[in-house]
């Protein structure tokens, strides 16, 4: 198993950009979940071990979806887990219920993803086992939000607007993994949903593109179900503004253990049928986004 990085909070930057010698494609991919260093004051104050906390990281999903760069693109990805800050939700979707003293009254505490525990600071691993063993101050909430979620955002939003500067449009890959229970109850799960809030942030020739190329290479897909798109997809996908916005979710049990957290020996296989993806959406991204 791959263990998470244990870190003081200054030592690694909060976010990554992979980038080309020169971005020849009007895409930027992002991997929000995959990050697995985990701040060694985060590890203390939980009552899980690190095994479990991990639970809710988009293990890999940064890995296999590296060949962005070898096409041009350049991927951003967290460094922190989404089980410390989550960078897919505003940033003060917070839980009044995990914090010892009164939250302002500007901050978001009724929204859907609050109620089931995974606001901006999650109350909860995806397994559904509460990560802290005390309540939390406002003020780490706070520190969290401009140290990690801030940068992460503020790089996201400059290479959007450089791409759309550079190509007139852009865009916005935002790749995910969903465990294998992500589907309709009762029913298999899909290998793929692509989420683009139901056509409202990307051109729908792009969704169709990516679900016909995914289907060629074998692979079931769904659009919107049960994973429409979260904050990223909804904040910056702007069609009429010229940035195109669509969640990929891989479903996990295609290229890892999940109990384990460790590759298994397909993952070659699908990383490179990705890359082939890759390849196939830069060269055509921008026909399709001059529709």
């Amino acid at each position: 198993m791959d263990m998470p990085v244990a870190t003081a909070s200054p030592e690694i930057a909060p976010v990554e950009v992979l980038r080309p010698a020169l971005q020849m494609v009007p895409i930027v991919f992002a991997s929000p979940h995959s990050g697995r260093t985990y701040p060694s004051e985060f590890l203390a104050a939980a009552r899980l071990d690190p095994l479990n906390l991990r639970r809710s990281e988009d293990s890999f999903v940064d890995e296999l979806f590296a060949a962005a760069v070898d096409h041009g693109a350049p991927l951003i990805r967290a460094t922190f887990p989404r089980a410390f800050c989550d960078a897919n939700r505003e940033p003060w979707e917070l839980d009044p219920a995990m914090f010892a003293d009164q939250l302002p009254a500007w901050v978001n505490t009724t929204s859907a993803r609050v109620g089931a525990g995974l606001g901006t600071l999650a109350r909860i691993v995806a397994s559904g086992e509460a990560i802290y063993r005390a309540k939390l101050s406002f003020a780490e909430a706070e520190r969290r939000v401009q140290d990690y979620w801030q940068p992460f955002h503020a790089t996201l939003q400059a290479l959007i607007d450089g791409t759309r500067a550079v190509f007139g449009a852009c865009l916005l890959i935002d790749c995910h993994s969903m465990p294998s229970h992500g589907g309709r109850p009762g029913g298999r799960a899909p290998d793929f949903v692509l989420g683009d809030a139901h056509g409202t942030t990307c051109h729908p020739s792009v969704t169709h593109y990516l679900e016909r190329r995914l289907i060629d290479l074998g692979y079931t897909v769904r659009r919107n179900d049960p994973y429409a798109g979260g904050y990223i997809t909804r904040h910056y996908g702007r069609p009429r503004e010229h940035v195109h916005a669509i969640q990929l979710e891989i479903a996990r049990e295609l290229y890892m253990d999940e109990v384990r957290i460790e590759r298994l020996s397909r993952f070659e296989s699908v990383r490179q049928d990705l890359v082939a993806l890759i390849g196939s959406i830069a060269h055509h991204a921008s026909p399709l986004l001059r529709r």
